[in-house]
């Protein structure tokens, strides 16, 4: 093996960071091997010098300043881990890419932020630009994508995209516990940050949908363009209705493209036992893409986490050392369209409708008066006492309807009957079919 290293500045000494290190260092022999080269870390950059992260760091070179790692000599290619769509990594972004370097980065929010120009800028500077990992953690599903379905028309994409709320919910599920209960267990195992709100509103998620649908779809990114709600407001009784009727309930981003444009979610939903994703527990992420010849595509793993997150860093650093480059998004920026946006009203599904109601008669009069006069076809309705309330709601009543396939204006139409009414306690919640 006579090629030059290909010699890596890596921004950012997280546990992806740390890991990166360890995993070239443990697999170093296979990684130069596979790459046709040695992959090297010649510099390092992060904002405290002295944290222990369980890694010799002092044969590195240490630069205080990020973005300096840019302009640096002797370096071949930045790795950028230090998080956040703006700030520090978007600098390093662009100054690194401006300088003819290669970038790979973990970042999701750069991506489905600013994915499109950091895209043109790498193609005109002639520089890889890869992201493996800002998807899915180890799961191959961009490369996948991009790459092994590069032949296929994609209809739809859609999947579990966020492992903290798929572990929240897998735990409802098991124990019968409510969200808030799950969630405090989880951040004390540290399976959710001290503030878990990109999380479980499912932001961190959205960031993710953004970019396998401009993957999939070759559109340009739109996160501003995708319907978003979280997990807040799943209570144990959705989990338990959900499980009777032979459902379980999941974090779902979904993209769709059809005449009408392109329809982006991310949304909890009622998912079949027999569906893909409704095994899928814990903290793993899966994705499920339907192509045109290839079928259905099934990517699932660990989405997080050291060694998976690194796993995926490692192996964009290969590809470089190949020598194996090409448009960021598997299409060059002049050819990703800015598709429009669906009339997600018109989508036809079905649903399911929980209330928490005051315990009074003529409630589920008014409620099925609503669903009527605003074109829902009811399929099922569950009336249950609560005794102590629903999640410390004193006195209140869960109702859960599902209904037939019909346009998802319908259920909204209903719902602004309902805006206001004194029999609702708290806000409804919606949540879409998958069967």
């Amino acid at each position: 093996m006579t090629a030059d290293p290909l010699r890596i500045a890596l921004a950012g000494l997280g546990t992806v960071g740390a890991g990166v290190v360890k995993l070239l260092d443990a697999n170093a022999e296979l990684i130069a091997r596979r790459a046709g080269r040695r992959i090297e870390v010649v510099a390092v950059s992060a904002r405290d010098r002295s944290r222990d992260r369980g890694v010799d760091l002092s044969r590195f070179d240490w630069v205080d300043d990020s973005g300096a790692l840019a302009e640096r000599d002797g370096v071949d290619v930045v790795v950028e881990l230090i998080g956040g769509s703006d700030g520090p990594a978007l600098t390093l972004a662009r100054r690194a890419i401006a300088g003819g370097k290669a970038l790979v980065t973990a970042n999701k929010a750069m991506i489905a932020h600013h994915g499109a120009e950091l895209a043109e800028a790498a193609e005109q500077a002639g520089a890889p630009l890869k992201f493996e990992a800002a998807v899915a953690g180890g799961i191959p599903v961009i490369k996948g994508l991009r790459e092994g379905a590069a032949a296929n028309g994609i209809a739809q994409v859609d999947g579990i995209l966020n492992g903290t709320c798929n572990y929240i919910l897998s735990e409802m599920e098991a124990r019968g516990s409510d969200f808030a209960e799950v969630l405090a267990e989880a951040q004390r195992l540290g399976f959710a940050e001290a503030d878990p709100s990109f999380d479980i509103d499912g932001v961190d998620a959205a960031h993710k949908l953004a970019i396998l649908a401009t993957v999939a779809f070759g559109t340009r990114p739109d996160f501003e363009g995708i319907e978003t709600r979280g997990i807040r407001e799943v209570v144990a009784g959705d989990i338990a209705e959900a499980a009777a009727l032979g459902y379980r309930v999941r974090l779902i981003g979904l993209a769709a493209e059809d005449a009408s444009g392109l329809y982006q979610r991310v949304t909890p939903c009622l998912v079949r036992e027999g569906h893909p994703l409704a095994r899928v527990t814990g903290a793993t992420n899966a994705v499920v893409a339907e192509g045109d010849f290839v079928g259905r595509l099934l990517f699932e793993g660990r989405g997080a986490g050291e060694g998976p997150t690194a796993s995926a860093v490692v192996a964009d650093l290969i590809d470089i050392a190949r020598g194996e480059s090409g448009p960021a998004f598997g299409i060059p920026v002049s050819g990703l369209t800015a598709a429009k946006r669906a009339d997600r009203g018109a989508r036809r599904e079905r649903a399911y409708l929980r209330f928490i109601v005051q315990d009074r008669a003529g409630v589920l009069a008014e409620l099925t008066a609503a669903m009527r006069d605003g074109g829902v076809s009811i399929e099922s309705m569950i009336q249950r006492g609560t005794g102590g309330g629903v999640d410390g709601l004193e006195g209140g009543v869960l109702v859960a309807m599902t209904t037939h396939e019909g346009p998802a204006r319908a259920v909204a139409a209903a719902l602004e009957r309902l805006d206001g009414s004194a029999s609702l306690v708290g806000r409804p919640m919606v949540m879409p079919i998958l069967d």
